[in-house]
């Protein structure tokens, strides 16, 4: 038995073995990464599961961005590469993870979220959220590295929101610029 289909066999015994599992509420702090499990074959398309309770329990993953800033929510695929997810905030579809950027769908194994999102075998998104209150939920909507079960990972990045008038004096200031350096250039 290979290593990846004992893996896959250890996590369905696992999960057979759990009580069934209840909806959860993860808080997703800025900065660091919150962890998942998905499995198609134990859980259908139920969505994706705290990766830290006992109970495998189905992951909402909630925050909220103040006015005046914008996030940044980045997904990545963990475990082995080849899987994709599509996240959703409530009903509204935000979008899908790629399977892996260089192609590689069953190759690499990674249980790091900033190593996974620095190699290109593994998926990943980034989606730009405004200012405003989210709950997260996800799928995982493509495996082809044989296990249809996965681990995942998201992490929030907050910003302050450039203010119109911070644009305005930088495109004045960048419009200054053009006038000096193409009058020096027509002085030679």
């Amino acid at each position: 038995m290979n290593l990846h289909r004992l893996a896959a066999a250890c996590a369905l015994t696992l999960a057979a073995a759990l009580p069934a599992a209840h909806a959860t509420t993860v808080p997703l702090s800025a900065g660091s990464w919150a962890l998942f499990n998905a499995d198609l074959d134990y859980f259908g398309d139920q969505g994706v599961r705290d990766y830290n309770s006992d109970d495998f329990a189905a992951a909402h993953f909630s925050f909220t961005i103040a006015s005046g800033f914008q996030g940044t929510l980045t997904l990545v695929d963990l475990g082995f590469s080849g899987d994709a997810f599509t996240l959703r905030n409530g009903a509204t579809v935000l979008g899908s993870s790629s399977l892996g950027v260089n192609g590689d769908t069953s190759g690499a194994a990674e249980f790091s979220a900033d190593a996974a999102l620095a190699n290109s075998a593994f998926g990943r998104a980034s989606f730009t959220l405004g200012a405003g209150g989210y709950d997260i939920t996800g799928v995982l909507s493509a495996s082809s590295n044989g296990f249809n079960a996965s681990t995942g990972a998201l992490k929030l990045e907050v910003s302050p929101v450039p203010e119109p008038a911070t644009l305005a004096t930088l495109l004045a200031g960048l419009s200054l610029l053009t006038v000096v350096l193409r009058r020096r250039g027509g002085s030679k």
